[in-house]
């Protein structure tokens, strides 16, 4: 067999980690097409007010009411598929003739807008909280697993229906509506409440066998403070899952928030919402099954691509698998 040219052995060795990384997951097709796939998503859904301009629309307008022949006496859309045609290109919503296109857009955007906040806060105070129980261990790797198994023993999606109104009513009276942005900080606030304790177990587990380590030994023999161990020799041996957590928790966190938008204790009218369409949807579904399937289908391919290239991203960084 013929040996590697000395350079190219060179340039093959010299590579960082990341760029090995890389170069797997370029070479894994379902992840390249997943990552695509969310791209698309996530530039449409930020971009989403730059889109209905050029489109025309927008998601509040009562299209269907104010212009006469697009809805029929019960409400629903005279034209089939739900009024899919080249002026409204998803449709219409029954009833209230809104731009199904433009709410679909700006449903995106929501969701996406929520689980990023969601996932930035849990991933900082699960990664801070888990090296913290891990490295120092003890009593306060004690405390802080009771803290966690406690949270952990709560049924969460009963326990946020329960608990939304409950932190509403803490700032606005029963007769007064409660403004989006404070429905949209106490849905945050209470998904991060029980949301940082698996990525927190994780790196928990993580931290315990690496804090064994020669290289970590060596930097604590060498008088280094726990803080700077944990900086420079924990710290970037754990980018990896805490990476894989992320890209499996945004697309659990977007279906969270649209079932808690579906109940009733998300996101509500007007605001444009994958899980209140759907809720829509589902009471009208008999005479116009197009309103529900739309923003059903779109969530159902935004959460595959995204779990896929989850998958995809932690075999690229995790050198024990090959391709």
């Amino acid at each position: 067999m013929r040996a590697p040219h000395p350079a190219n052995a060179g340039e093959r060795a010299g590579r960082s980690p990341w760029r090995v990384a890389w170069t797997r997951f370029r070479r894994d097709r379902t992840g390249v097409v997943s990552g695509v796939v969310v791209l698309v998503f996530v530039v449409v859904g930020l971009g989403a007010p730059v889109i209905a301009w050029l489109y025309g629309k927008n998601p509040y307008e009562t299209y269907g009411q104010n212009t006469p022949g697009l809805l029929n006496e019960y409400g629903f859309p005279i034209k089939p598929n739900g009024g899919i045609d080249g002026e409204f290109w998803l449709g219409l919503e029954p009833s209230l003739g809104r731009d199904v296109f433009t709410q679909l857009l700006y449903g995106i955007r929501t969701s996406l807008l929520i689980a990023m906040a969601v996932v930035v806060i849990v991933t900082v105070v699960g990664v801070v909280v888990g090296i913290v129980a891990g490295y120092f261990g003890g009593f306060t790797d004690f405390a802080i697993g009771r803290i966690i198994d406690v949270l952990l023993a709560f049924p969460g999606l009963l326990f946020f229906i329960t608990i939304m109104p409950v932190v509403t009513a803490l700032f606005v009276s029963a007769d007064e509506e409660t403004p989006v942005a404070l429905r949209v900080a106490a849905l945050i606030v209470v998904l991060c409440f029980f949301g940082w304790t698996r990525t927190a177990r994780l790196l928990r587990g993580q931290v315990l066998s690496l804090r064994e380590r020669e290289f970590v030994e060596a930097a604590r023999v060498s008088g280094a403070k726990p803080w700077r161990i944990i900086h420079h020799e924990l710290l970037p041996n754990l980018w990896t899952p805490i990476l894989v957590t992320v890209t499996l928790d945004l697309p659990a966190y977007v279906t969270v928030e649209a079932a808690l938008s579906f109940l009733g204790v998300g996101i509500v009218e007007p605001t444009p919402d994958w899980g209140r369409m759907i809720h829509r949807g589902a009471e009208v579904y008999v005479a116009d099954f197009t309103y529900m399937a739309i923003p059903g289908l779109a969530m159902l391919i935004f959460v595959l691509a995204f779990n896929l290239l989850g998958d995809s991203a932690r075999d690229a960084l995790d050198p024990r698998t090959s391709r």
